[in-house]
């Protein structure tokens, strides 16, 4: 049998092999979109997950879309600096209203440490929190908004007694690389789509082989 099967793929013609890389084509590029899409889909629902600020619902999210990304080709195209660059995975995405959320807790943590009349820097934080409360009113902020925390920043540096309690509320502050996401995909998973395009490339490398096989036979003929 396996004698009869090697014989039937010699048997096979080239121009058999090149016509049957057009919908081998067509079928890889398909199932790689269908990829992309299922992990713009997790990605978009964690997205939600955390603008609705359901942390339980984002982490679940986190682990499905990391899971699927590991097991999977996923390419992917994101914009680097103004420029478009392909990659293998997710690309960077921001959890930015769970990084809101920490950082404007770090803010309230700071008010109740130090909002002591007897304290300057207390004093300082005060008159910011009053200043920033009235323009959250009036703007219609809520005190997890991104202008919030900019507006209490700003009115803390226009103190000269501000640097003590400035640079501690940046030490409290969590970093923004925590909340950065970027899950890489493998360049090759043992998925129906990695396999398809496995029999692609099969399917060049014999078409490759033999063309070199057809150059060299013409030119032995020649040269003889």
């Amino acid at each position: 049998m396996k004698k009869r099967g090697r014989i039937k793929f010699h048997k096979l013609k080239t121009w058999w092999l090149i016509v049957a890389l057009v919908p081998l084509f067509f079928v890889d590029a398909t199932l790689l979109r269908f990829d992309h899409i299922r992990m713009t889909e997790l990605r978009d629902k964690v997205m939600a997950a955390d603008a609705e600020e359901n942390e339980e619902a984002v982490s679940q999210g986190l682990e499905e879309l990391k899971d699927f990304v590991f097991n999977n080709i996923v390419i992917n195209v994101v914009d680097d600096n103004g420029e478009q660059r392909v990659t293998f995975g997710t690309g960077p995405f921001y959890l930015e209203h769970m990084y809101i959320r920490a950082a404007n807790k770090a803010l309230e943590e700071a008010e109740k440490n130090m909002a002591n009349d007897g304290n300057p820097n207390g004093n300082v934080y005060a008159m910011a929190s009053e200043v920033c409360k009235a323009a959250a009113i009036a703007n219609g902020w809520t005190w997890s908004s991104p202008e919030y925390i900019n507006c209490m920043m700003s009115e803390i540096q226009k103190y000269p007694a501000a640097d003590e309690l400035q640079s501690s509320i940046v030490a409290s502050l969590p970093s923004t690389e925590l909340y950065r996401k970027n899950y890489a995909s493998p360049v090759w998973a043992p998925s129906f789509t990695g396999f398809m395009i496995l029999v692609t490339l099969i399917i060049i490398v014999v078409i490759f082989i033999r063309g070199i096989w057809w150059i060299i036979l013409r030119l032995s003929l020649l040269l003889s």
